[in-house]
């Protein structure tokens, strides 16, 4: 199967986190993307969330002004997010489940429930020349009411594949992951995926068919505190040259 060159989006949220755990003005989320770019990464991806944890309103105006590759724009479905998203115009928004007590997004969204919000909001964002992804878990109920909302990207949620601590039940949710996007293919959706992929577990993901981006974050992150963020990009990229198109 012919296939294109597996992205490699990074998250650069959690130097966001380093920062505002001192309540200080560095690390730049800024430096920080621009190493990643520089050092092979094809997009920039961020979540503005409604607490602030991390990301900062302004951050999201300055990534936008000086980097050269693309913002994702990672949101909860709300009427403040919109009207941001709207005024900083990123390439792409990846709307995610959100609640103010999670560590880190711990689901895919309930396209199904939230069905004609998340579609008014599609339109919106198509109307407006953003690309509209939406984070979703790998079924296929899901899937449709992705595809039938307006979304032109689903991002798989890999979060569950990598929290297994067995072989069985991580090849169990590999597997549902590879169904995932063969539905999602066969949808007309185009196909990302992110949550958790690290170096232990990359080669597992790369068993996932018709992958156009990876975002990964955390992982990057903290690989960039042993040997800098140059290098921890690098490394996952290396990994992520190895893509032949997933198992068929």
């Amino acid at each position: 199967m012919k296939h294109n060159k597996l992205r490699l989006g990074v998250n650069v949220d959690h130097v966001a986190t380093l920062r505002q755990a001192r309540g200080a003005t560095y690390p730049s989320p800024l430096e920080a993307a621009l190493l990643c770019e520089k050092a092979g990464a094809a997009g920039i991806t961020i979540h503005l969330r409604k607490d602030r944890r991390h990301i900062q309103d302004a951050d999201i105006f300055e990534l936008k002004k000086n980097l050269k590759t693309p913002i994702n724009f990672e949101m909860a479905n709300t009427t403040e997010m919109i009207d941001i998203v709207l005024k900083a115009r990123p390439a792409e928004v990846c709307l995610v489940p959100e609640t103010s007590r999670e560590l880190t997004t711990e689901g895919g969204l309930n396209v199904m429930g939230r069905f004609n919000a998340l579609k008014k909001t599609a339109g919106i964002m198509k109307d407006n020349g953003i690309t509209v992804s939406f984070f979703i878990d790998p079924d296929t109920d899901q899937l449709e009411k992705a595809a039938e909302a307006g979304a032109e990207f689903v991002e798989l949620h890999t979060g569950t594949f990598c929290g297994q601590t067995t072989k069985k039940a991580a090849r169990t949710e590999l597997n549902r992951l590879i169904r995932g996007a063969k539905t999602a293919h066969k949808l007309g959706l185009k196909v990302n995926a992110g949550h958790g992929i690290n170096m232990a577990n990359i080669e597992s993901i790369r068993e996932i068919p018709y992958l156009d981006t990876l975002n990964i974050g955390h992982s990057i992150v903290a690989r960039s505190v042993m040997i800098g963020i140059d290098a921890a990009v690098r490394e996952m990229l290396g990994e992520m040259t190895k893509y032949s198109g997933g198992k068929m």
